[in-house]
């Protein structure tokens, strides 16, 4: 009799640590459960939920690169902090090219009205998470021709990320394949300038059941301006859900990096302009090894 009064009064305590939640979204018994109200769109999670693919310049880079990226998302209802790692891996004599990266830890306390905005079931708000991982393949298409350089890359987006319930992360699987092409004009020891853009596709899945799976446009735009080892870029970006639930993200770049013999930095910063209100600084670490054969 005893354990069995404990183990009701344990069920009860639970069930009464979700009554705010329930009051706060007119949640009653019969309906859907709390995964099912949630909006899995970039507007409404966290800021590596689902952001922009980084736009590719039409080439293969013919060295192996390990990154370490340092993020601060500014936000006035959601400041974020995460660290993420990256690698690169050309082979094939530069024609192919395998690419790994993602959020390795993820700090966030956002307001009260962004976790009711987002329908969280974190109370606080405050926590960490681990981010998604992608898995990604570029394949050189043209290079150094009379034709533009062209690349084709496809990218799987693993359900790895956690924390769902606080909106950090998406909890469902995606995937991406786009063409960026690119021209230089003149020489990187005078001055040289890059133009580039990119054209693709983006799904991922929701928990929507009627429309499980949202389809988006992915675009970008931009130019690199390189002068020995230094290159900075500015570019526009982003992609166009059909769901128009939050899901078109669009943001301004721009990225400084200094390259050295086996080491490089890199100073980014990215400007949310739509369905992706961050203000981000990141800052990284790059390891570069011996040039692919």
């Amino acid at each position: 009799m005893i354990i069995f009064l404990v183990l009701i009064s344990g069920n009860l305590a639970a069930q009464e640590d979700w009554s705010w939640w329930n009051d706060q979204h007119g949640w009653e018994p019969g309906m859907p459960g709390w995964r099912n109200w949630l909006i899995i769109s970039p507007g409404y999670l966290g800021p590596n939920a689902l952001p922009v693919p980084e736009v590719k310049r039409g080439f293969i880079d013919n060295k192996t690169e390990i990154e370490i990226t340092a993020s601060n998302h500014f936000h006035s209802g959601d400041p974020t902090q995460d660290l993420s790692g990256r690698a690169f891996i050309p082979f094939a004599k530069g024609k192919i090219a395998i690419e790994m990266y993602g959020v390795l830890f993820e700090h966030y306390a956002y307001t009260e009205e962004i976790r009711n905005e987002r329908i969280s079931r974190d109370r606080d708000g405050k926590g960490t998470a681990i981010g998604d991982l992608y898995f990604t393949t570029l394949i050189q298409l043209v290079k150094d021709r009379k034709f533009p350089n062209t690349l084709f890359r496809m990218a799987l987006k693993t359900a790895s990320g956690t924390n769902l319930e606080a909106a950090r992360y998406a909890d469902a699987p995606g995937y991406f394949f786009d063409f960026s092409v690119s021209e230089d004009i003149g020489v990187e020891e005078n001055f040289l300038f890059r133009p580039f853009g990119m054209i693709g596709f983006y799904s991922w899945q929701t928990n929507d059941e009627l429309r499980l799976q949202n389809d988006a446009l992915l675009y970008g735009l931009g130019a690199d301006a390189v002068k020995n080892n230094w290159r900075f870029t500015a570019l526009w970006s982003g992609y166009h859900g059909y769901k128009n639930n939050g899901d078109r993200p669009m943001q301004l770049n721009f990225d400084l990096r200094k390259d050295y013999d086996k080491t490089a930095i890199r100073f980014q910063y990215q400007h949310g302009l739509k369905d992706w209100l961050y203000k981000t600084v990141r800052f990284s670490f790059i390891w570069k090894l011996n040039p692919v054969q």
